[in-house]
């Protein structure tokens, strides 16, 4: 304790007393010389001001940082360039310096005012409780005030759930007398040198991997005898319970039943027992825990009976006992583990202050019909955790009995287990009647309704629509099919000018009802009507240039669609409309691959840009045809698929014939009518001219192609999927068809498949399409091949067998 000159006491900083050492400045003095502002350094190394408050000194904020000047301090300093981010387990003196308090209290309010509690897990200082207060740390309100963290100083520490199976592992593979891993001579320096070696940072497959040989082989060496630096006896670490691990030191993985006898293996037992004798000649101290270890090797030497039984003696690593190894492990070792000492080290992972989150993130919610407040789960855990800790720390300062103080350790580790993972497999439900499942932080993290994908990546929207997808394979790719009933409910703000003037008028007159109408007006005085009621006749007539209509949807406005989860860039791309009579969102197949949709109840989101800008952006950087091949690897993305690749393959198949009526026929079901056909001469002119279905896709590349002088660039080889592979010096002659070759537009061999037409290899056709006449022409082949799929195989028919698949 410090006292000023009045002789009142300045109270702790921290846990460390007041001292000369961390005394660094006590100025402002009043009229009688008595000290009333002082500066100091807190245990985590912290700069604090210490303010005198009538009666007792408080630490107030860091010196050199005025939390109310807005950050102007920091915004003063040098602009800097970030080089890199280490990612590690916060410290427990990090906890302490990002904290504005200690937790102490179970109490959540002051009766009867109802105010905060200090030192409660709704103090002031973590920020305010409710519109009306103001944190007691920044001085801002609710809606301006970030947060702040407090944490709680926890008397015994206990194991962090999250890394239990982390504690676990390295445990394994560390001496549980010396604490060093149970490797040494040249495999440990080849093996830190490897670790320590640059490369180890780029591949982090490989870097995980690598790690988990190290704790594998310093598992298998720690687990099966003694400690080659102490010679200690070493064995297995189990996990016995959801938060319990116990060290059997006496059973082997090599020992045998007959071994556990005093059986045939004895000779082995002679050489353990002769090292349990070499590590027991190590002076210990009378009573320690490496004393009685020896003894009990000593009984087991002597006394046959209790060899047999030897394996099932188990040593508790209780969270004191593995903090305190983990503290002692040099820091060549913490390496070893995958870890970097100046970041991260394993007594990091065990638990000695528990954050306490801000307010902000479990608010308390006020009731309208009573005084009284519901509190978040996680606030009401905090403060059963602060309460058990309390009592922790009366039993250990009153010397309570033993059972009693493992009894609230074992509780409070449970507590806080749940606290952070509510949902760990193997916790024990709670006892005390009542009480509900809480959601812990994990589960506030996680899942689809968790803070990242529901809050951060998951946010509602104005102007979107949801429904079901289904397939329609007589859509251009760039197009998706929006029922009219969500065209009359989603709107485009059109404004009003010359050209649009008699359409717009038309829309409103229509109203918000019937197709296609609009649902709203804003005038050139910004004043918005709804539609559906008034006159809309008069409405009409007072439509000037400039003012803006809510019109529906209608064909040809640009809409983005979108599947979840968006797990790269082309999972929302933007689509024109195409206005349909039935209750799903229709598109082409070929467009499945980017979204990862199929239609077995998948559903899809459908957004409508509000601006000509944004429009005008969704169309040059999301439009379909603008992201034909993934930016992965190049490789086509959007390309034929199922049926479209059945059809191809039957198509383009030897036998596959037909005359000219037949043919121009079928040139129809590809074309939009508007199309110029040039029809090329027969395959075959005697005994009948008949042209085969290789022309067919010929003249379908053709039509896709606006100039005709790019069809003569289309050239490639393409061996599919039946193509052997050997070297031959026609690969067109192979017996089977199955080497595709186009030469300037024509397909002159090779019956067509996935490899040759479908997504994922650059020796696609439509992928040449693509780069030598542009996307557009891709898109437009895809859309007549899909077109002309559909209804031949409705006439010609397929089937399969069980012949088939055999």
């Amino acid at each position: 304790m410090v006292a000023d000159d009045s002789g009142s006491d300045v109270g702790d900083v921290g846990a460390e007393e007041w001292n000369e050492e961390n005394e660094q400045d006590l100025g402002d003095v009043d009229e009688d010389g008595h000290v009333r502002k002082g500066e100091a350094v807190d245990e985590f190394g912290m700069d604090v001001e210490l303010v005198w408050e009538g009666t007792t000194w408080n630490r107030k904020r860091a010196v050199g940082f005025d939390a109310g000047d807005g950050g102007q301090a920091q915004q003063n300093k040098a602009p800097v360039r970030i080089r890199a981010i280490d990612f590690g387990v916060m410290s427990m003196a990090e906890v302490g310096r990002m904290s504005e308090l200690e937790v102490s209290s179970r109490e959540l309010y002051q009766m009867p005012q109802r105010n905060p509690a200090p030192g409660g897990c709704l103090d002031s200082r973590l920020g305010p409780i409710n519109k009306r207060a103001v944190c007691g740390t920044c001085g801002a309100m609710l809606q301006d005030c970030i947060g702040h963290f407090g944490f709680i100083r926890l008397h015994l520490p206990v194991f962090h759930i999250g890394f239990f199976k982390t504690i676990a592992s390295i445990l394994g593979a560390i001496c549980k007398s010396c604490a060093r891993v149970t490797l040494v001579g040249e495999e440990r320096e080849a093996l830190l040198r490897r670790a320590r070696h640059p490369s180890m940072s780029l591949n982090l497959n490989a870097r995980g991997a690598f790690f988990k040989k190290i704790l594998d082989r310093a598992k298998k060496s720690g687990g099966q005898g003694f400690c080659p630096h102490c010679s200690a006896q070493n064995g297995p670490v189990k996990k016995i319970s959801a938060l319990k691990l116990v060290h059997f030191p006496y059973q082997l993985k090599t020992a045998s039943k007959e071994t556990r006898g005093g059986g045939q293996d004895a000779g082995n037992d002679a050489e353990n027992e002769e090292a349990a004798t070499a590590g027991s000649k190590v002076k210990k101290a009378k009573g320690s825990r490496e004393d009685l270890s020896v003894k009990f090797k000593d009984a087991i030497a002597e006394n046959p009976e209790v060899s047999k039984n030897a394996h099932r003696a188990g040593d508790d690593l209780t969270p004191l006992r593995v903090l305190r190894l983990f503290q002692r492990i040099p820091d060549e070792d913490v390496e070893l583990l995958d870890m970097i000492p100046d970041v991260t080290r394993p007594e990091d992972m065990i638990l000695q202050y528990l954050p306490v989150p801000p307010t902000c993130i479990r608010p308390s919610v006020c009731s309208d019909l009573s005084s009284g407040s519901t509190e978040d789960d996680l606030t009401m855990k905090l403060a059963e955790i602060a309460h058990v800790n309390t009592i922790i720390g009366q039993a250990i300062s009153r010397g309570h009995p033993p059972n009693l103080l493992m009894e609230n350790w074992e509780y409070i580790q449970l507590e806080v287990a749940r606290y952070i993972n509510s949902e760990a497999p193997g916790l024990p439900p709670s006892t005390q009647p009542g009480a509900k499942m809480i959601r812990g932080v994990s589960q506030r993290l996680k899942g689809k309704a968790g803070r990242f994908r529901g809050n951060l990546s998951g946010k509602r929207v104005d102007f979107s629509g949801r429904t079901v997808i289904s397939p329609d394979p007589n859509l251009r790719i760039t197009e998706v099919g929006v029922p009219e009933r969500v065209a009359k409910t989603l709107t485009y703000p059109e404004v009003v000018t010359k050209h649009n003037l008699r359409r717009l008028k038309s829309a409103v007159l229509t109203g918000p009802d019937s197709y296609p109408g609009a649902n709203f007006i804003v005038l050139s005085d910004g004043v918005k009507k709804f539609l559906r009621y008034g006159n809309r006749e008069k409405t009409a007539q007072e439509l000037a240039i400039g003012s803006i209509v809510e019109r529906h949807l209608i064909d040809g406005d640009v809409v983005l669609f979108n599947r979840q989860p968006s797990l790269h860039r082309i999972s929302i791309m933007a689509h024109r409309v195409r206005i349909s009579p039935h209750r799903t969102f229709r598109f082409n197949e070929c467009v499945c691959a980017p979204y990862n949709a199929d239609f077995d109840g998948d559903e899809m989101n459908l957004h409508v840009p509000q601006t000509e800008e944004a429009r005008a952006e969704a169309l040059e950087l999301m439009a379909v045809q603008k992201n034909l091949v993934t930016p992965r690897n190049g490789e086509p993305l959007v390309a034929a698929t199922q049926d479209f690749l059945t059809t191809a393959f039957l198509l383009t198949s030897k036998d596959t014939f037909m005359d000219r009526f037949e043919f121009c026929r079928l040139v129809t079901f590809m074309c939009d009518g508007m199309s110029r056909v040039d029809i090329p001469p027969p395959a075959i002119i005697k005994p009948a001219r008949l042209w085969s279905g290789k022309q067919l896709m010929g003249t379908l590349l053709r039509l896709s192609i606006d100039d005709n002088s790019l069809a003569e660039t289309i050239t490639t080889d393409c061996p599919e999927k039946g193509y052997s592979g050997k070297k031959r010096a026609v690969p067109q002659m192979v017996h089977n068809d199955a080497f595709v070759s186009v030469r300037r537009g024509e397909l002159i061999c090779g019956a067509l498949g996935k490899i040759s037409l479908g997504s994922g290899s650059k020796a696609s056709l439509l992928y040449r399409l693509s780069r030598n006449c542009g996307p557009e022409a891709a898109a437009k082949a895809m859309c007549a091949l899909s077109k002309f799929s559909s209804r031949w195989l409705s006439e010609q028919g397929f089937s399969i067998g069980v012949g088939d698949v055999m």
